[in-house]
């Protein structure tokens, strides 16, 4: 038969290398700590760097705009070329902001209250009940997340006679 060795027991540290290797690994862990809170402190500021510089993008985009309104103001004599011009400089900010990601909500249907907000309800017997009739206010999304609520009527259950 084979003789089981026992297992070898590591010899013990004297108390001055176990304060040694204490004292090691306390300073470790702080430095460790101390890494980790810069760490957080970067990260955040480089956060809103981004944040500031992508509005100074979207800012930049919307410049132009900001131009066509002021000649545009600035030459109100002829009242159809004003509301044309309006129209154009409207047309331009919605691309402008369509291009970044912003979407209308569409207020037709059914109510879904993921996307709208039902402010006022209507009895109607001719529709289904949660029926929008009609849009209060325009709701968007940006980049697939809502960003506001459309503001609804919609129908509710009426006494069919």
């Amino acid at each position: 038969m084979t003789e089981k060795k026992p297992k070898k027991q590591p010899a013990a540290k004297k108390p001055e290398e176990l304060q040694k290797e204490y004292h090691e690994l306390k300073n470790l862990l702080q430095r460790n700590h101390a890494e980790f809170q810069n760490y957080k402190k970067r990260t955040e500021e480089d956060k809103q760097r981004f944040v500031k510089l992508s509005n100074e993008e979207l800012i930049k985009k919307i410049l132009p705009i900001l131009d066509n309104f002021e000649l545009a103001l600035n030459n109100t004599e002829n009242k159809e070329e004003f509301v044309k011009g309006m129209e154009m400089i409207y047309s331009q900010l919605t691309q402008t902001l369509e291009d970044e990601g912003l979407q209308k909500i569409p207020a037709t249907g059914k109510f879904n209250p993921e996307l709208h907000e039902a402010l006022l309800a209507t009895e109607d017997k001719e529709k289904e009940p949660n029926t929008i009739t009609e849009e209060l206010q325009k709701g968007y999304t940006l980049n697939g997340k809502v960003i506001r609520h459309s503001k609804v009527r919609i129908t509710k259950k009426g006494d069919k006679k």
